[in-house]
């Protein structure tokens, strides 16, 4: 080995020296930490080069469905293509991120790093339901919400895949809109888990996004986001002003599903700290 490789390789032992790996909440496996979101941003786009891997690898937003293997079940959900036509609504077809955050899932069910059999669930921003089924068939009491104009296709999707005797949990689906004050009923028991995929993607969505996990999250409840490494200053916002209230680790893509893994999607625990935690860092 040359000098120069020697000095290269060096600095690359120091640098995953530096990483600091934790666990975070109910998670049993072990995150990297983020602590500068910067950073955090330097090396996504540094080593994962995202514009250089295919987008839609596992989807096919021109389908009128998608079929997808998970817990045993053979799950179709259906897409509406032509709402792509109407500005802002993205949630009537399938993205990568939400593949891979449910087969995330499941994997991590199977390998026991997660425990959703009987947990209250409340995913965000739904969307067409994949993940909030794969929730379900994993054994957890399963809360999808979105929007008010985007429950009836979500509806259809939670009664075609989660409609036998053998589902170990359940899937129900409400309304909620980022931002706004959550239903008492939400409230009163406050979640398990939180899930999230492709919900980062405006900064005044993140605001309201971040608002809502305020109200949603005990010091109890581990959130799980998915989502496509597009826009990195939107990535690094939500990162900032999450840091404000919540502990945040990157997954390793090691842990997820062998078989879907993509360098556009990155996953991230998120805890909420307590209040001493906060009242030190401010």
């Amino acid at each position: 080995m040359s000098s120069e490789e020697t000095g290269i390789a060096g600095e690359e032992e120091a640098e995953m020296e530096e990483v600091v790996r934790v666990k975070l909440g109910c998670y049993g496996g072990v995150v990297k930490l983020v602590e500068d979101p910067s950073e955090e941003i330097m090396l996504l786009w540094g080593l994962r080069q995202p514009i250089y891997s295919n987008p839609n690898a596992y989807v096919l937003q021109s389908s009128l469905s998608l079929r997808l293997d998970a817990c045993g079940h053979s799950l179709r959900i259906l897409q509406s293509p032509s709402s792509l036509m109407t500005p802002g609504v993205t949630g009537a077809v399938m993205w990568d991120s939400g593949v891979v955050l449910g087969k995330f899932l499941e994997n991590a069910v199977d390998s026991k790093r997660l425990l959703l059999q009987g947990k209250k669930v409340v995913e965000l921003g739904s969307g067409c339901g994949l993940v909030g089924c794969i929730a379900a068939l994993c054994g957890a009491q399963t809360i999808l919400t979105d929007l008010p104009d985007r429950l009836r296709l979500l509806k259809k999707n939670v009664e075609a895949n989660i409609n036998s005797n053998d589902i170990l949990g359940s899937a129900s689906v409400c309304e909620l809109t980022w931002g706004e004050d959550l239903d008492p009923q939400m409230l009163d028991l406050l979640p398990d888990y939180v899930l999230g995929s492709d919900v980062i993607y405006n900064e005044d969505a993140v605001r309201d996004l971040l608002s809502t996990l305020q109200q949603l999250c005990g010091t109890h409840t581990t959130v799980i986001v998915s989502g496509e490494l597009r826009n990195d200053s939107v990535l690094e916002y939500f990162l900032e002003a999450a840091m404000e209230n919540f502990s945040i680790g990157q997954v390793d893509q090691l842990e997820f599903h062998s078989e879907y893994r993509s360098n556009r999607v990155v996953i991230y625990i998120l805890v909420k700290k307590n209040f001493e935690e906060c009242a030190n860092d401010n």
